[in-house]
């Protein structure tokens, strides 16, 4: 096993043909810091541009898979120095941190190497944007996977919703915000299995050596297919269109800002509140 890269919020190592990338902010139930994403897509151009990796592991250090975006005040510095394109002309009316989230997770579909996600725990907001851009993804039967921020803040930076799941379950999770199971999700089709937690490792690693057995130029080749011809029905375009709903909803729409308000003056902990306790009061 090797690890070729320093990196401070992932670990990045290589062995049996696999490059494994694990998010490691497990205080923070690796919740997604600018640095993180940034050493992120470092890794994965790291491991397509290694001719001994054939496919890439994603999973997450410590209790969760990934919480999502990190929010919390000391987090708040979404607008790099400068500004993302530019402050002035961009920045406010743009949503370039949506567009970055979708730049960043778009990394994993163009890549020409097939990536995995193992994913246990919670896997929450940005993290199903990672996990569900991800070529296939493994689960534990008791993850829990949603998108509750649809509750109370805005619409997803990414709009995969559609493209991962049938009509009738994509609205639900979308306009609920309600997080189901991984042995759920695995029967609805959003990921491609689910095992208990115990054996989701072990279970994984049996598909990725059959998975790496096959010649990584053949593998490219069928990956591009396939996105090719979800490009084809628009998938892309569509996708390009979730950081312009994403403003409208953060910005535009009368009630936004509110559980921002309430963080500030109540502290994140009252927000979450706010937003999900009719639903935990229903059970849900």
């Amino acid at each position: 096993m090797s690890n070729s890269q320093n990196y401070e919020c992932i670990n990045y190592s290589t062995s049996d043909r696999i490059a494994r990338i694990t998010l490691n902010r497990p205080e923070k139930r690796n919740a997604l810091s600018r640095q993180l994403r940034d050493e992120f897509v470092s890794a994965l151009h790291v491991a397509e541009r290694d001719d001994s990796v054939v496919a890439i592991l994603v999973d997450g250090e410590g209790p969760s898979f990934c919480s999502g975006y990190d929010i919390t005040p000391d987090m708040s510095g979404r607008v790099p120095d400068g500004g993302w394109v530019s402050e002035k002309l961009f920045d406010a009316w743009t949503d370039q941190f949506a567009r970055s989230c979708v730049r960043d997770w778009m990394t994993i579909w163009d890549i020409l190497k097939p990536v995995i996600a193992m994913v246990h725990g919670h896997c929450l907001a940005g993290g199903t944007e990672l996990m569900s851009m991800c070529d296939i993804a493994f689960v534990a039967d008791d993850a829990q996977i949603g998108y509750p921020p649809m509750r109370g803040q805005t619409t997803p930076d990414v709009m995969y919703f559609p493209w991962k799941l049938s009509m009738a379950h994509a609205k639900y999770l979308q306009l609920t915000g309600n997080v189901i199971s991984g042995k759920q999700a695995a029967e609805w089709g959003w990921v491609a299995k689910s095992f208990s937690a115990d054996v989701l490792e072990e279970q994984t690693l049996r598909e990725l050596r059959a998975l790496t057995s096959i010649a990584p130029d053949l593998l490219a080749a069928n990956k591009l297919a396939i996105n090719q011809s979800y490009e084809i029905m628009g998938m892309r375009t569509a996708l390009n269109t979730g950081p312009q709903w994403h403003a409208l909803s953060s910005q535009l729409r009368p009630n936004a800002g509110e559980f921002t308000k309430i963080s500030k003056e109540k502290g994140l902990k009252a927000a979450l509140d706010w937003r999900d306790a009719p639903f935990k009061a229903e059970g849900l």
